[in-house]
């Protein structure tokens, strides 16, 4: 479990996928979707399977977002080859969390995911 952050402003929870297996399943199977997903890494998604339409960010390494859009179920998306990592959620959530292009998203993980360096 995770909180995506911009400016102090808790956005949303997030589950974290950041391991092949997590990341291959991604959102398939899931009916709705009140937070977000966090794919790390990935430069690339798809909508092929999912139930729903999603909200798709792409983030750089120091988290600013450098492309978002909405993607109709059943789409193969085009890479964003500066991407680090990838935000998905419901179609809409952008919207109601005021999201956009140049944002600086903090993924604050669970104090239990922390690791020491």
């Amino acid at each position: 479990m995770a909180w995506l952050v911009n400016d102090e402003r808790v956005l949303a929870s997030a589950d974290i996928a950041d391991d092949h297996r997590s990341r291959r399943r991604g959102l398939i199977g899931i009916d709705h979707l009140d937070g977000a997903l966090v794919l790390e890494p990935c430069n690339w998604v798809h909508t092929f399977g999912m139930r729903f339409d999603l909200d798709v960010a792409y983030l750089d390494r120091a988290g600013t977002v450098i492309k978002a859009t909405r993607m109709r179920r059943n789409r193969m998306g085009v890479p964003v080859w500066q991407a680090h990592s990838v935000i998905e959620a419901q179609a809409g959530a952008f919207a109601r969390w005021s999201l956009h292009v140049g944002d600086v998203i903090e993924i604050r993980r669970s104090p239990n995911e922390w690791h020491d360096p």
